[in-house]
């Protein structure tokens, strides 16, 4: 059995590795009563292995509050232009209704996708970043003014939009092995990063950064998705994430390494070797953190 999870540093992390607290019925808000402190999922199609986990921080854990963060994995568009949609959400902690803007828009985002899967996947393989562009921002802005209808005709009678505040980073991956390209569209902190020959690539200051810094959230402080589309080979990870746990990789020397040798090795994990490598803990780092990974080239 594997345990705790692991940490690295000479000191443990100053909270304890597991749930102290979780919201009640009788607080009030039901959406966080009922938000679990896990969601694991994950899928492999041919030549592609997908693994996606979002966890509650340890600091939420202690104080009782709820997971804050989102993932959504699912499939788009016709068998033969078919797009996995990863997303994943980081509440802004300050926002009264974070918790629901993380849920609600990796699922409404998904959902306004589908409905242009065509486009996307023909834009994609032409490398048409242009059109992909318009495309993903047309669908942000959408999906904004769907949100921002659904929470104002909700119960809560103190609506404003700025409780509801989120981060926003989907990957859009075809189904074809033959299609190298990739989209990546982003609101807000967090990001993508790619494992490769056991080196990360991606992150802030690289010519190619695809890990935003940004303090921009959803629905209203933020000016634009920034779209990127970005060519893989078999054998990458791409490593899509919220701040939770792309500041480490970043930050932490020792993190990049673990991470590395978990995730770089050839072998994709069970899913519950998934759950426990992707809890590796650091001292300060006591975010929610949501991972999904990307095996490109898997064949089980």
């Amino acid at each position: 059995m594997r345990g705790l999870p692991e940490h690295v540093g000479k000191r443990p992390p100053a909270y304890p590795p597991y749930p102290k607290a979780k919201p009640s019925l009788n607080d009030g808000d039901t959406f966080a009563a009922l938000t679990p402190e896990i969601v694991l999922d994950g899928l492999l199609t041919d030549g592609l292995a997908v693994r996606g986990v979002s966890v509650r921080g340890d600091s939420h854990r202690w104080d009782g509050s709820c997971r804050q963060d989102a993932m959504t994995i699912t499939r788009i568009g016709a068998p033969d232009k078919e797009l996995l949609v990863l997303a994943v959400a980081d509440g802004v902690g300050s926002s009264r209704r974070s918790h629901v803007a993380a849920h609600d828009a990796t699922r409404r985002v998904a959902g306004r996708l589908h409905q242009i899967a065509a486009d996307l996947h023909q834009a994609l393989a032409q490398e048409d970043l242009a059109t992909l562009n318009g495309l993903a921002n047309r669908v942000i802005a959408t999906s904004v003014e769907d949100l921002r209808r659904a929470w104002g005709a909700g119960s809560d009678p103190d609506y404003s939009d700025r409780d509801y505040a989120t981060t926003l980073h989907v990957l859009l991956v075809p189904s074809d092995p033959a299609l190298r390209q990739r989209a990546l569209i982003g609101v807000g902190d967090g990001g993508l990063l790619i494992l490769r020959d056991g080196r990360w690539y991606g992150g802030p200051g690289a010519d190619e950064a695809m890990v935003d810094t940004r303090t921009a959230a959803l629905p209203v402080s933020y000016g634009s998705a920034v779209t990127h589309i970005v060519t893989t080979a078999p054998g990458d990870v791409l490593v899509l994430g919220t701040d939770g746990i792309v500041n480490p990789i970043n930050q932490e020397r020792e993190v990049a390494e673990r991470l590395a040798g978990y995730w770089g090795s050839g072998e994709v994990p069970a899913l519950s070797d998934f759950l426990w490598q992707a809890q590796l803990r650091a001292r300060t780092y006591d975010d929610d953190r949501t991972v999904i990974c990307v095996w490109e080239g898997a064949t089980r």
